[in-house]
């Protein structure tokens, strides 16, 4: 059971960032490109709150989509989700459910747990951490000839 664990556990956190990601940058696009269609953000200002909240949530999401410093990204993407929530719904009433900010909230725990637990499988940060795992290490022990000190980690 533990191997079936190691083996889906990275692929489904994958699946969650990539999945969070898509969901989330449909956000930034309504408000920057008009797409999907949402009337509220008709002659939106790119140098307003919410023009600022679409350059964010754009360039976060694209960056957690593949999985490029999804951790520093997912963390500042929480943030704003957290922002979001106290300035736009929980001013509405303190349940999420009564103050439309269900999804707000959602995205804040989810971008959290993304930057705790990091990219997944499938990602550019786990291309970028195995190719510098093949290099080989250049410290002390590699520059007078013990190679397998400086090897291990």
């Amino acid at each position: 059971m533990e191997s079936l664990h190691q083996t889906w556990s990275p692929r489904l956190l994958a699946v969650l960032r990539v999945a969070t990601a898509l969901l989330f940058l449909q956000h930034g696009t309504a408000k920057l490109f008009g797409f999907p269609y949402v009337a509220y953000f008709d002659n939106l200002e790119i140098v307003s709150f919410l023009g600022i909240a679409g350059v964010i949530e754009i360039v976060g999401g694209l960056l957690v989509l593949a999985g490029l410093f999804t951790r520093p990204a997912a963390f500042i993407l929480s943030g704003q989700m957290a922002v979001a929530y106290f300035l736009a719904h929980a001013p509405a009433g303190f349940f999420p459910l009564l103050n439309n900010g269900e999804l707000a909230a959602l995205y804040c725990f989810v971008f959290l747990y993304l930057a705790a637990a990091g990219a997944g499988a499938w990602s550019i940060d786990g291309l970028l951490s195995r190719d510098s795992g093949r290099r080989p290490r250049r410290d002390h022990a590699t520059s007078h000839g013990n190679d397998t000190v400086g090897a291990t980690q």
